[in-house]
């Protein structure tokens, strides 16, 4: 039987700090190829070397994951600060169209913190450049200290809308994830539905409305240890029943 042919969104990484290559976390492999049972293949964010249609017509599905820059203010009309961070142009430029592209004709689409956030800028959504820095918003930020495991670990709950999409595949309306992100929701995109939520009032969950297939994301990162945690697990094997549609 044949494997479905997930994208996985690369990253700009340097070797040695002056040898430019695009990489992606083994995490979100294993959890791809394990629990959604797919090829996975990275895709480059290099608008040069990626034709978006044939991207589309290529691959099943795609998988937008997290990463250290974020998207630059001007995709969602603001001026860049101090506050918004580092960028990552060439990211932006594939990610935003691919999203669009893939919901348009119904492929498959996952996103994963900064996707989340991607998501919700491809579809007229804005950021906050710094949740902790709102009253009354907690530091979603990876802690400090501690081992990769203790980083990694869940942090606090979500509260996920009552029948709506996250609690069907979750089969709860409150679960428990980690929490390494910066940025946030400001305002959500006309088709943006935001589906759950931090204690603290941060958007944690989102799907596209009217998408014909999956087009779901979430600010934490389920990919961490995935296989054994079970919240990740179905969110995953949910996108793989998606793409044997």
């Amino acid at each position: 039987m044949s494997r479905p042919l997930v994208g996985i969104i690369g990253n700009a990484y340097s070797i040695n700090d002056d040898y430019p290559v695009q990489a992606a976390g083994v995490h979100n492999i294993e959890a791809v190829s394990q629990l959604v049972e797919a090829t996975t293949l990275i895709v480059p964010s290099l608008p040069q070397a990626n034709d978006i249609d044939h991207l589309v017509e290529a691959l099943d599905g795609f998988v937008f994951t997290g990463a250290r820059p974020n998207v630059h203010p001007e995709e969602y009309g603001e001026v860049e600060t101090e506050a918004h961070g580092t960028f990552d142009r060439d990211r932006d430029r594939t990610t935003l169209p691919l999203i669009r592209a893939c919901v348009e004709r119904g492929v498959p689409v996952l996103g994963i913190c900064r996707g989340f956030q991607e998501f919700n800028v491809a579809f007229g959504g804005t950021l906050h450049p710094e949740i902790r820095d709102l009253p009354g918003r907690d530091n979603h930020r990876m802690p400090p200290d501690g081992t990769i495991e203790e980083k990694f670990a869940p942090r606090h709950e979500i509260l996920l809308t009552k029948g709506g999409k996250f609690e069907a595949v979750f089969g709860a309306q409150m679960v428990m994830t980690n929490s390494l992100h910066g940025q946030g929701i400001c305002k959500a995109g006309p088709r943006v539905v935001v589906e759950g939520y931090a204690p603290d009032g941060t958007p944690e969950a989102i799907h596209i409305r009217d998408a014909s297939n999956f087009a779901m994301a979430v600010q934490w990162h389920p990919e961490w240890n995935a296989a054994a945690d079970v919240v990740s697990r179905p969110l995953f094997h949910a996108f793989g029943a998606a793409l044997a549609r």
